[in-house]
């Protein structure tokens, strides 16, 4: 008895010309391999509580999995990210090899990874709350106020400093090779369980990223915020802080799973998009 048809939604949100291009040109392939069900294709509509795709094949960079995540909610599909953007830590599937792939995928030759997420909870003044669902990163940037800011951080309602510099980011281990990279920040292994914290160019030199446990509550505030700090969600969502505003981090209830192809792994990309290449070989002149 042959399987069922693997059931794939396609999620083509950028209407940038290469984006919609690639799905032009993919399209006839999927639509000719039999034992796959293209059950839609998703330019930002999509309810996926009431989803019956397996998978969620998403055209597009690491931005466009984001928020493909966020989209998702409380009901995440398994995700396997074709690369049409840059670097591509996540969407690491070029459309040569999806096309090369499908053998393996309709043999359900892969694996799925869990991958940790956030909630990141806003806590106005007079109670006003704003919920919002992350993989990335939660970040307090300076941005347009121009001026170096103090951010408060406790740990489980711990204090355990005040952050003097150009902001904070807490990252998950995805979101490790994102902003935290880029500041200094360590690259953690992807299914770590755990959070690292890192300051934005810290005014005092001794102040170093903290890596700590994932199932703790990471509270922000900035008792001197100057108009322009700005509260910033995986680099897309933005929210304007006051001093009276509360941020709180935690494991959200639900993670992200990442589809994974053989040959396809952690340090393998690393390896592509870093270029660890190991020593430069030096010719004698």
């Amino acid at each position: 008895m042959s399987p069922p048809p693997l059931k794939l939604i396609i999620i083509a949100r950028d209407q940038a010309p290469h984006v919609q291009a690639a799905w032009d040109a993919l399209r006839p392939v999927l639509e000719a391999q039999a034992g796959i069900e293209i059950v839609g294709v998703e330019y930002g509509e999509t309810d996926f509580e009431n989803c019956p795709a397996d998978i969620a094949v998403v055209l597009g960079g690491d931005g466009s999995i984001l928020r493909a995540c966020r989209q998702m909610g409380m009901h995440q599909i398994p995700i396997l990210g074709i690369n049409l953007g840059r670097l591509g830590f996540l969407a690491d599937v070029s459309p040569k090899e999806f096309s090369q792939d499908l053998p393996k995928l309709l043999a359900r030759e892969y694996t799925v990874v869990d991958y940790l997420m956030y909630q990141c909870r806003l806590i106005r003044q007079g109670g006003e709350e704003r919920v919002h669902l992350g993989l990335n990163e939660v970040a307090i940037s300076a941005g347009a106020s121009f001026s170096m800011i103090d951010v408060h951080l406790e740990i489980d309602g711990d204090p355990v400093t005040t952050y003097s510099g150009d902001g904070l980011i807490i990252s998950t281990p995805v979101g490790s090779t994102a902003h935290n990279l880029s500041a200094g920040g360590p690259i953690l292994r992807q299914d770590l369980p755990a959070f690292v914290i890192t300051p934005i160019c810290p005014h005092t030199l001794t102040v170093r990223p903290l890596v700590d446990r994932a199932d703790c509550v990471y509270a922000l505030t900035v008792p001197k915020c100057a108009e322009g700090v700005t509260l910033v969600i995986d680099g897309q969502i933005h929210e304007p802080l006051t001093a009276a505003d509360r941020i709180e981090v935690t494991r959200a209830s639900v993670a992200m799973h990442m589809l994974k192809l053989p040959g396809h792994s952690y340090y393998r990309t690393l390896h592509r998009k870093l270029g660890w290449a190991g020593q430069p070989r030096y010719q004698q002149p």
